[in-house]
Parts: C-alpha cells; structure tokens; sequence
C-alpha cells in the first residue's frame, strides 16, 4: 500500500488517513476548518497529495502558537506566564533597538 500512496496524485480521505497517520475523523475536522487543504466533491474527500506535502513542509508552529494564544487571550495569568517564559530563557520578549 505505501507504493501506491507514493505513486497517486490524489488521495482519497481513507488513503491520506494511512499517509498522514490519523484518524479519518481528525482529518475531516482539520479540513472543514480549513487547516488541511482538501475538496469535497459531492460526499467524497479529495486531496492533492503535492499539496499535502507542500502543506507539511510548511505548517508553521508560529501559526500553532498564535492559535494557542488566542485561546489564552481571556485569561489573566496569560501576562506573568509569557515573561516567565522569557525570564526562564534569560532574554528579553522584544529586542531593544540599537541606536549607532
């Protein structure tokens, strides 16, 4: 099976579940909200498998991070949590600018 996902240019929901290694379920959940490119035609699950690649090679952590932070937005510990964070790297979060 690995041969023929390695040779086809379009996935089936099934077949980028084995590629990607996950749930069937997880991967329609990622591609309604828009994070795994895909396209439904009628009741099926396409997915360009270039773009899978392209979309793995490119998935950006930062992204991640600004999801999580939106979802901490509310909280009143956010503050103290994030300059421990730099404290505990022993930098500053922004770099001062140099004046010549």
């Amino acid at each position: 099976m690995n041969e023929f996902l390695a040779s086809v240019n379009v996935l089936t929901l099934k077949e980028l579940s084995m590629y990607l290694r996950l749930p069937e379920e997880k991967i329609e959940k990622e591609v309604v909200q828009g994070r795994i490119p895909g396209r439904r035609i009628e009741k099926d699950w396409r997915f360009l498998k270039r773009a899978i690649d392209d979309w793995l090679r490119s998935h950006d952590s930062r992204i991640i991070l600004l999801h999580q932070a939106g979802v901490l937005s509310d909280d009143d510990t956010l503050e103290e949590l994030r300059s421990n964070i730099y404290l505990d790297r022993g930098r500053a979060e922004f770099e001062q600018e140099k004046t010549a």
